[in-house]
């Protein structure tokens, strides 16, 4: 099963051409959305006034190399990792979603694009492969914080069965085109005949609601949240620091010398604060 195009059985009855405009017009969708998405918060609007901002408040000048580097970092750390998940599980949950996601839809453009139709090569057991594991780790992750993480009082509290609108547009519309792919697959695999095209059918609407709800669900958030972790990185490294308060150190004698009144109130030698509101897990609702 798990080593088997499930489009090439389609295509004897879906012609290629149509399952490759399909592809095309949720890519379409997927910008459509984006754009609208943008117009509608003018989130691009107020991340340029932001940047602009931020350099008239810049102290040092921050080269390209310098933006060069900020940018690598941003894709290895945010992008690549999700390092600003402080707990580990909701990372965890977040990457095998994320990298699930990725693999799942890359596969999918190969097997029909390249390996589905008449004239079409074998897909090599790779690619079908892929499309199967990332299917199944976008089902784990994203089943893992919908029934765990979601409704752990520690992280959000919120009920399994409670719907909170375009956060969770997105997810759902990511687990039912995941889940019923899968089960598309398996009913292909072993024959069941038209319960298979009944999962083929359900998976095509959750793609479809998926992708063509980008302007009301959190599927435009994938492009912004790089582009403001690397924004709030320039302004730390030019100095503006988007208006913020300094990250002092408080035994420094320069900063005691420039703050006298320092000793007053926290001692010759001010102790360390510790972890503030990280020192213990959140439990106390």
């Amino acid at each position: 099963m798990i080593t088997n195009n499930p489009f090439s059985e389609v295509a004897s009855v879906i012609s290629p051409s149509v399952m490759q405009g399909y592809v095309v017009l949720m890519i379409l969708l997927v910008i459509g959305g984006t754009v609208l998405d943008m117009i509608h918060k003018q989130s691009a609007k107020y991340f340029f006034a932001n940047s602009k901002k931020a350099q008239a408040g810049a102290k040092v000048k921050v080269g390209g190399g310098k933006k060069a580097g900020l940018a690598v970092k941003t894709v290895a750390n945010e992008v690549l990792t999700s390092s600003e998940f402080c707990n580990s599980k909701r990372r965890m949950s977040h990457l095998m979603t994320m990298y699930g996601f990725v693999f799942f839809v890359v596969t999918t453009a190969l097997l029909i694009f390249k390996y589905t139709g008449a004239d079409a090569v074998q897909a090599p057991v790779l690619v079908p492969l892929l499309w199967h594991l990332g299917a199944l780790s976008l089902c784990v992750g994203g089943y893992w914080f919908w029934f765990s993480i979601r409704v752990d009082v520690a992280s959000e509290g919120v009920k399994w069965n409670q719907f909170n609108g375009r956060g969770d547009l997105f997810i759902l519309g990511l687990l039912f085109t995941a889940t019923f792919a899968l089960l598309w697959s398996f009913t292909q695999a072993i024959g069941l005949g038209g319960f298979k095209w009944l999962m083929f059918a359900l998976f095509i609407l959750s793609a479809t609601v998926l992708f063509g709800s980008v302007y009301w669900s959190k599927f435009a958030h994938m492009f912004f949240k790089p582009a403001a972790a690397f924004q709030k990185k320039v302004a730390q490294a030019d100095g503006s620091n988007e208006n913020l308060p300094a990250d002092y150190d408080l035994t420094d004698p320069e900063l005691q010398k420039k703050f006298p009144d320092l000793p007053t109130y926290l001692g010759e030698n001010p102790p360390n604060m510790g972890l503030g509101i990280k020192r213990e897990q959140p439990r106390h609702y």
